[in-house]
């Protein structure tokens, strides 16, 4: 089925009822977001606290190994169920995330998209990727079903699935724009997004303690889970054919001569010529899960940023309960989350990564969602567009 007026009228009504949860999608993002801004979590008198401190940061107790010697210039160790930063090295250093950025996409997107939709792809949502952008081979006129397409931005970082995606929710301006929102719901403040798929544009920028609220975000989400883990997948190609893709992230495959990392359940690599390499990486162990990351290594070639964040995981699961947190990720206001239940969707990720494709989220389970948003905005979106939201001007 393709995603448009022509669509039987079973179909086109939920096609509405995603328009209009979409027309009023960034304003109540801004409406989160435009909140007077605390600054830095804990509020301006937290300025000086480690965090935002330059160099390395931790408060072990005594006999605790010495954190690692790596060569980023960012990073950050966390645990990913109560939100503890166990460590960090200038964890609010702005820097270009490359697509890395994309877990903040998928937080954006995937609530709002089912994946058991079909889409017919149009030339149009093919148009202004960026010469050198990885592509897991999305073609124009070939139809695709949404879980196929988060696959391609999952495992081969495509940019092209990613155009297509943003397409269907609201076009590039106003994906970035949500993504904006998000990040500062998030209480990611360092982030400022220009292309949603990372791509390096001017003025965008993360820092690695803003990449691990969204790993750890995405974590908590049972779907982003299952496909962060997956190792491998078939990707539709030409009138009916498929080809394999393999994940990009190596300490997870333990491709090209990368040892994979013991209980490694995701989370995202990116390259960039201007950002280096960068990685946000979770393992659990012994009912722990771990989120770190790694931002442009400067020593080591390609593969360096896997060794170092390899390095912090076995650190941070030694040094977990021995050291006293030198900040959190959790937002301004938000209560620590202690237990096996903190990080849900992690416990299981591993185990799910390969689940059918017929059991991908579908209409029923976002009915709810998108009714609602119909009945106050439905008229206003027909008149707006006849197809879902194309035209973002760009």
């Amino acid at each position: 089925m393709t995603i448009g007026f022509s669509s039987r009228t079973a179909r086109s009504t939920c096609m509405l009822c995603l328009a209009g949860l979409l027309t009023l999608m960034p304003a109540a993002a801004a409406a989160r977001a435009g909140r007077p801004d605390p600054g830095p979590p804990g509020g301006a008198a937290d300025l000086p606290s480690p965090l935002y401190r330059s160099g390395t940061q931790v408060r072990p107790h005594p006999g605790v190994p010495r954190v690692p010697d790596v060569s980023a210039l960012s990073w950050v160790v966390a645990d990913a169920g109560t939100g503890d930063v166990l460590a960090a090295n200038d964890a609010h250093r702005k820097l270009p995330p490359a697509s890395t950025l994309k877990t903040l996409f998928a937080l954006t997107v995937l609530p709002v998209l089912p994946g058991g939709l079909h889409h017919e792809v149009s030339p149009r949502d093919l148009s202004g990727i960026g010469p050198g952008s990885s592509l897991v081979g999305v073609v124009e006129g070939e139809t695709y079903r949404v879980s196929d397409l988060w696959n391609g931005v999952f495992l081969n970082s495509g940019n092209d699935a990613v155009h297509v995606l943003a397409a269907l929710t609201g076009g590039w301006s106003a994906t970035a724009a949500r993504m904006q929102a998000e990040a500062r719901a998030l209480g990611a403040r360092d982030t400022h997004v220009r292309s949603p798929d990372g791509y390096d544009a001017p003025g965008q920028v993360s820092s690695a303690y803003d990449l691990a609220v969204f790993g750890r975000a995405g974590l908590r989400r049972p779907d982003f889970a299952r496909y962060c883990a997956k190792v491998d997948a078939m990707f539709p190609g030409r009138d009916g054919s498929s080809y394999g893709i393999m994940n990009t992230n190596r300490l997870l495959t333990g491709a090209d001569g990368v040892e994979p990392y013991p209980g490694l359940i995701g989370v995202k690599n990116g390259y960039t010529s201007n950002a280096g390499n960068t990685l946000i990486a979770a393992a659990r162990r012994d009912g722990r899960t771990l989120v770190v990351t790694v931002m442009n290594p400067q020593e080591g070639g390609g593969h360096a940023v896997y060794e170092e964040a390899r390095a912090l995981l076995d650190w941070g699961f030694e040094a977990d309960g021995e050291v006293d947190p030198v900040g959190s990720l959790l937002p301004e206001g938000s209560r620590p989350r202690q237990g096996p239940q903190a990080v849900p969707a992690a416990a299981t990720a591993a185990a799910t990564a390969a689940k059918p494709a017929e059991d991908e989220p579908g209409w029923p389970e976002t009915g709810a969602i998108l009714g609602v948003a119909a009945l106050g905005a439905g008229v206003t979106a027909l008149a707006l567009r006849l197809k879902l939201v194309r035209d973002d001007g760009s």
